[in-house]
Order: structure tokens, then C-alpha cells, then sequence
């Protein structure tokens, strides 16, 4: 062979060789989910950020309302807020019986306020690596604490304020020893934000109130005038073209709101930011930015997160849309989150709760997924850090039930209809209580594959019947190869006419909770 000849081939050789290389290398580096990118502070911008596929396998979370306001174990989480309801207060009414209690408790307004409950919440028994490991038992796919609620006490080691559990109270980085535990289990870590409630929440106009005094102006907020505390227009409102009186945040306040916030993502790196209403309050410029520095600083580390709203807070498309104690009547074409709590009464420990039964958060669990949404369920941890037992139990129950029926949440899509029976969902802000318990009528639809799971809200005292699965249905075109029940060793008897699918359950009730048929097509 020519010498020249062979040269220049084993130079093209090497060539094409490092050329792969390289290309190997942009392939490796190259992100999966394609959002390698910079967002820009405008809602067209934020639009392109789509929601992550973990979000929507997840579909259950658990969080936990834990601070100051847990020390009084009164009523509600909202203590801080009507603990100030004087007679000279305009919500008096409302609260008094909160400011009775405290005046009778601990003392007048202007000797023991808020500020003196955080000494005496020290979580002394908290343990981070418990509740992560209740967590994952229970079944939760992301979870964390309130980072800060309306009483603008920051759960974290904040460089920004000195209210803060690493330096009063606690004494300890809560939200640093739960993000690594969680962490730890695989579960995504999830930081919620309350502190927009923080406008007016205390009387700062009230100089019978330690909440005047401006030696604590840095925790009870800016000084407001008697009255300015408003409750945030409902969707309906705004619709119509809401005019009233709202208070909205000063610069300020709203540079602060901002910094906590990118505080957060720094030194946590949250998988998911949780936001509670009455954030129209803050400045949309800041609200635009939020969005953009959370998404961009993500994208740029090839990490998947989410963020959610309630009402309009956002601009639809931008984030996750969220609904408090409340559920969506009909399925949507979009990934949306309901957050609710374990007790009907309160977000927060108090010394006479109400309980959901584990029964009733499944079917609501199970409702929500059907539906094409998740859940985010609120817990309720005493001031020392104890999980309380009748809420573990009812976790626990959770979360057997998911090991036992969890391929018919986890991971699944909504079917052509999230389900059929008599049960009709009433839809709004707080409306859960107003929606009846299930039956075994009530069926819900989840997909996997070619898999369809049909869900059982009861035990059934006779053969289930799915109607939308009748002979000739235009909704399940499969031939059915076998139908199971999970948690039971046999294959089920079905038959199927023009009225229903009929299938025959097991003579002796398995499980405790919503029975999942596994419906499996011939091969």
C-alpha cells in the first residue's frame, strides 16, 4: 500500500473515531426530558415548561403543618391569626372565642403573643428519619414540611430572618434534616409556602398588641391599617369582575416574599414548591420571576420539578393548578393536585381532632387518580415532634392497602371515563364535606398499558356489575382474557351481556379498603 495513502487512512481513521466520541459524550451530557433551557419572566415563556412524568406516576404526597401555632393545640392552625381578635378587632366575632381562651391561658395580647409560643415549641422528639421512614411506608412518592405558614416563622436555617427554627425554638434545620431523609427513600421533596397570608395577618395597626411593637416587626409584617385583612376573591369573584378593597404587598414585602423563596431553592433544591391562595397578593412581576429562577435553575441541573397555584395565581399552563379540600367533579386533560388533611377540623395538632378514617382517604385517593389528579395529604405532628398514634395507624393502613393495590395507582393514566355509579361530586374551594362517603356502586377506572383496572369503592353484597363494559360498549374493545382481584390468588368468574360485566367476587371479603379488579386482555 502507498505510505502516503496510508497515512491520510489512518488519520481519517482516528478522526471518525473521536468524532464518535464526542458525539457519545453530547448524547450522554444531553438531558432526557429536553428542558435544557433559560425561561424568561413572561407566561408565554413559563407555558413551555411542561409538568414531569414522576409528578404524574406519583400521585400521592404527604405534608405536614408543624410550628408555633402547634403549641396551643386549639382549633385550628390558625390560632396565630385569631388568638388577636379582640373587642376592638373587626373579625372579633369570629375569633373570640380564640382570644378568650388565650387571654384566659397564657395572659393579655400585649404580655404573651405569638412571638412568646416559639420558645415552647422545641420538637424535642422529632426525628427526621422516623417520619421519612412513616412516610415511605406509608406509601407517599413526595413529601416535606410547611416551610413557612402565615405566622412568617421560616422551618428552615434562614439567612434572611431571625425567626427561624435553626435559631429559635427547634434550634435545629427542620427542613435540611427532612429533605436528606427523604431523600434518602427515594420519595421527591416537596416545600410549601404560605407567607403571602402574612399581609395583615397580625394587627399591626393594634397598639394594645405586642404585633404593633416594631422590635418584632420583622416577624408580624408591615404596619396595616385596622380592616386591611382580606380574605382573597374567589374564582368566581374575579370572573365577575371583582372591585373591592385588597390590600396588595408594597415592594418591600414583595422582595422579601421573593428572597425566602430563592433561599429555598438554593439550599434545598425542593422537587416541588407548593403555594396556598391568596398569593395574587404579591406583585405578578414577582410572581413571573419565581417561576423563572425555580424553572431555569432547574433545567439547568437536567431536574424535573413542579410548582402549583390555586385560583388564578398563576397563569393557567405555568404550573400545576391545586384545590384545597376539594376534588374535581369530571376527569381533565390536564395534571392537577388536590391538597387535604387527615383531620377534618384543622391542618395543625389540636387536642380534640376529628380524624379521617384511612377508608375515606383512599376513596378519595382513588376518586382524585381517575380523575387524572394527585394528592397531597397534610398531616398534623405535635409541637414535640410526635407524630400522634391515630395518625400513623391511619398511614400505616394506607399504605398496606397501596402494597397490596398500588400497580392501579401508581404509574397509571385515566381511562376513556374516570368511572360510573351513583355518586355525584360536589366541586369547589372546602367543599370535601360536602361529598357522601362511597359504596360499592361506585367504580373507578385507571389505565396501565393494556391494562385496566376497575376499582371497587366497597365490598359488594352481590355481583359488581360495570356497565360501561357491556357487550358492544364503545369504550373497551379488547377481548377480556381474565379478570382478578388483587390481593386474591384466583382468576374471577365474569360474564358479559347488553346490560353489564358481571363479576362474581370471592364469598369471603378481601382487604379492607376500594377492591381493585385487574381486567386483562387476551393476548
Amino acid at each position: 500500500m502507498n505510505t502516503v495513502f496510508s497515512c491520510v487512512l489512518n488519520d481519517s481513521k482516528q478522526k471518525a473515531e473521536i468524532t464518535l466520541a464526542l458525539l457519545l459524550l453530547v448524547l450522554i451530557a444531553k438531558p432526557t426530558f429536553g428542558q435544557n433551557k433559560e425561561y424568561q419572566a413572561n407566561w408565554e415563556s413559563l407555558r413551555q415548561h411542561t409538568t414531569p412524568e414522576w409528578f404524574r406516576d406519583a400521585k400521592f404526597g404527604i405534608y405536614c403543618h408543624w410550628g408555633p401555632y402547634s403549641v396551643p393545640e386549639f382549633e385550628n392552625e390558625w390560632y396565630s391569626h385569631w388568638m388577636y381578635c379582640n373587642e376592638n378587632n373587626p373579625e372579633h366575632e369570629l375569633g373570640k372565642k380564640y382570644y378568650e381562651h388565650h387571654v384566659k391561658t397564657y395572659g393579655p395580647l400585649n404580655e404573651f403573643g405569638y412571638k412568646d409560643f416559639i420558645p415552647m415549641f422545641r420538637a424535642e422528639k422529632f426525628d427526621a428519619a422516623e417520619w421519612a421512614n412513616l412516610f415511605e411506608k406509608a406509601g407517599a412518592k413526595f413529601a416535606g414540611p410547611v416551610s413557612e405558614h402565615a405566622d412568617g416563622f421560616a422551618m428552615w436555617d434562614s439567612d434572611l430572618t431571625r425567626w427561624d427554627a435553626k435559631d429559635m425554638g427547634p434550634k435545629r434545620d427542620i427542613m435540611g434534616e427532612l429533605s436528606r431523609e427523604i431523600r434518602k427513600r427515594d420519595m421527591k421533596f416537596v416545600a410549601t409556602f404560605h407567607r403571602h397570608w402574612l399581609l395583615g395577618w397580625y394587627p399591626t395597626w393594634d397598639e394594645t398588641t405586642d404585633a404593633a411593637n416594631p422590635d418584632y416587626a420583622d416577624l408580624y409584617g408591615p404596619k396595616m391599617k385596622k380592616g386591611d385583612f382580606k380574605y382573597p376573591p374567589s374564582t368566581h369573584d374575579l370572573d365577575n369582575g371583582f372591585d373591592g378593597y385588597y390590600p396588595m404587598a408594597d415592594e418591600k414585602f414583595n422582595q422579601d416574599w421573593l428572597n425566602r423563596l430563592k433561599e429555598i431553592v438554593d439550599k434545598y433544591d425542593p422537587d416541588l414548591v407548593w403555594f396556598d391562595n391568596k398569593m395574587d397578593v404579591i406583585g405578578e412581576s414577582f410572581r413571573k420571576e419565581f417561576l423563572t429562577y425555580y424553572y431555569t435553575n432547574a433545567s439547568l441541573k437536567n431536574k424535573e420539578v413542579v410548582a402549583t397555584y390555586k385560583f388564578y395565581d398563576f397563569a393557567k399552563g405555568t404550573a400545576v393548578l391545586d384545590v384545597e379540600r376539594a376534588r374535581m367533579s369530571e376527569m381533565k386533560d390536564f395534571p392537577w393536585l388536590t391538597d387535604d388533611s387527615i383531620d377534618w377540623k384543622a391542618w395543625s395538632h389540636i387536642s380534640d381532632p376529628d380524624y379521617k378514617s384511612a377508608n375515606r382517604i383512599i376513596d378519595f385517593l382513588v376518586d382524585v387518580v381517575s380523575k387524572n389528579g394527585c394528592l397531597l395529604l397534610n398531616i398534623t405532628p405535635k409541637a414535640n415532634g410526635e407524630i400522634p398514634g391515630p395518625v400513623k395507624e391511619r398511614l400505616l393502613e394506607i399504605g398496606a392497602w397501596l402494597n397490596t393495590n398500588g400497580e392501579a395507582i401508581y404509574g397509571t393514566r385515566p381511562w376513556k371515563i374516570f368511572g360510573e355509579g351513583p355518586a355525584k361530586v360536589v366541586e369547589g374551594h372546602l367543599s370535601e364535606r360536602e361529598n357522601a362517603d362511597n359504596t360499592a356502586k361506585d367504580i373507578r377506572y385507571t389505565t396501565k398499558g393494556d391494562i385496566l383496572y376497575a376499582i371497587v369503592l366497597d365490598w359488594p353484597k352481590e355481583t359488581v356489575r360495570l356497565e360501561s363494559l357491556k357487550e358492544g360498549n364503545h369504550l373497551y374493545h379488547k377481548k377480556i382474557g381474565s379478570i382478578q382481584l388483587l390481593g386474591y390468588p384466583k382468576n374471577l368468574n365474569y360474564e358479559i351481556n347488553d346490560d353489564a360485566l358481571h363479576v362474581g367476587f370471592p364469598p369471603e371479603k378481601i382487604g379492607k379498603h376500594a377492591f381493585v379488579l385487574k381486567i386483562t386482555p387476551k393476548s
